[in-house]
């Protein structure tokens, strides 16, 4: 090697070791870390505070589902013990029906004695006897008359003997359909 090569060499050893202690002093200079953790805070404090608001929200929305979750648990467990209050409306229910029934038997038999005493055999029988008979007197009105008042007895006597027996089996009758 010649002589301006070895100084050469020892010049660039010199440089090279002079750059890499000023790197290494650079790298490890207290100001420079400061400003690389202020740039790397810079960088991600931002989307750290955005994901901590976003937790927050999420927070909220959970605990506001967690209320309401509650609140229908509660409302079930009510309707379980409202077991007693449902039953008190079924029997309600099935004594209304079965007054209806006997309302609507009641309207039944008061409408079948006006059409009884309205239609009667003994009164279509009697227009017919003045129609089919003009050369008699007329008896007309008597033969109405009395028609009607045989028929009032045979109501009546059929009321005093069948009807209270026949209305309570029917009644009883009615009342057994619904329990």
């Amino acid at each position: 090697m010649t002589p301006q090569d070895a100084d050469l060499a020892f010049k660039t050893k010199k440089t090279s070791e002079k750059i890499c202690e000023n790197i290494h002093i650079v790298a490890n200079d207290p100001s420079l870390a400061f400003f690389r953790i202020q740039e790397h805070v810079r960088k991600v404090l931002q989307p750290i505070s955005d994901k901590r608001a976003e937790v927050i929200q999420l927070q909220t929305n959970l605990q506001g589902h967690c209320y309401d979750m509650e609140y229908a648990v509660g409302a079930v467990k009510g309707v379980e013990h409202s077991e007693a209050i449902f039953k008190n409306i079924q029997e309600m229910i099935k004594t209304s029906i079965f007054l209806k029934q006997q309302l609507k038997y009641g309207e039944l038999k008061n409408k079948s004695k006006k059409d009884t005493t309205s239609n009667s055999v003994y009164k279509r029988f009697s227009a017919h006897l003045t129609l089919d008979l003009p050369e008699l007197p007329d008896f007309s009105g008597v033969m109405r008359e009395t028609s009607q008042r045989v028929e009032t007895m045979m109501t009546s006597t059929s009321r005093d003997n069948n009807v209270p027996q026949s209305s309570t089996s029917e009644l009883q009758r009615s009342y057994t359909t619904l329990h």
